[in-house]
């Protein structure tokens, strides 16, 4: 069933980005992301944070008004470059690209290998919404084979196989999610892979049946076919939840 579902929802997302990208969006924002697109200069001081936002469906890098990069423009505004604080988005296909950054990012000595000292210095944040949910998940799996430890995951209406188990390199992961959509409805329950390494924050559920959430600039087909997902994605209270969860973890990271 879950199957099913994900595939009928793959297929509703290709039909709508078709639409989407070629009506809705400027021509720069249809390139593809590559890695010369990030603002970050690695590699990257010890005490230095990498925040990473994985965009949804099959969003540009850049879209001006999703919640992840509405968000990653926020946290810039709180955490300038000069601050120690870096923040990038990412398209949820372009995972390869986060890994590649965050593995420059920590090779100080530029050796091509992560040392004991390199890996445990990291302090990497990561969330994302929808399929940028499950790439949250996929891409710590990945830095966990590596030895990199993450200090917190965040899962925003998360969509993918496999995203429900969070793996024992992360300190903390919260998970918000609706479950009122016919098509998609997201990760209800996340839960740690080892809880004596990960703190699981919360599954912290969301409602839009009687709730007003603009969303104007959103093309029919997001509005009819993905009501709730659509709306938590605009949703202002919501992403306010997920910052306040992201100042934390840097605001209480040792040093």
């Amino acid at each position: 069933m879950e199957g099913a579902r994900l595939g009928i929802w793959a297929l509703f997302t290709s039909l709508i980005a078709t639409v989407a990208l070629s009506t809705a969006l400027p021509v720069c924002a249809l390139r593809a992301q590559r890695y010369e697109n990030f603002q970050t200069r690695t590699p990257l001081p010890p005490d230095d944070y990498i925040i990473i936002g994985f965009l949804g469906g099959r969003e540009p890098w850049n879209h001006p008004n999703r919640g992840v990069t509405r968000l990653a423009r926020k946290l810039r505004e709180l955490y300038p470059s000069s601050s120690g604080v870096h923040v990038e988005t990412v398209e949820n296909m372009k995972r390869g690209l986060a890994l590649k950054l965050i593995r420059n990012a920590l090779d100080r000595d530029a050796d091509g290998r992560l040392s004991d000292a390199e890996r445990a210095s990291a302090r990497v944040i990561l969330y994302g919404q929808s399929f940028g949910g499950a790439a949250v998940v996929k891409l710590a799996k990945q830095l966990n084979q590596l030895g990199v430890p993450v200090l917190l995951t965040v899962q925003v209406d998360s969509v993918g196989v496999g995203d429900a188990v969070i793996p024992p390199n992360v300190q903390a992961a919260a998970n918000f999610y609706e479950s009122e959509g016919f098509f998609v409805r997201g990760e209800a329950k996340i839960r740690a892979a080892d809880p004596q390494k990960t703190r699981v924050l919360g599954n912290f559920q969301f409602s839009y049946k009687n709730k007003n959430v603009p969303v104007s600039d959103v093309i029919w087909l997001k509005k009819v076919f993905m009501d709730a997902h659509t709306k938590m994605d605009f949703d202002p209270e919501m992403w306010a939840q997920v910052e306040k969860l992201i100042v934390e973890s840097i605001q209480t990271a040792p040093r």
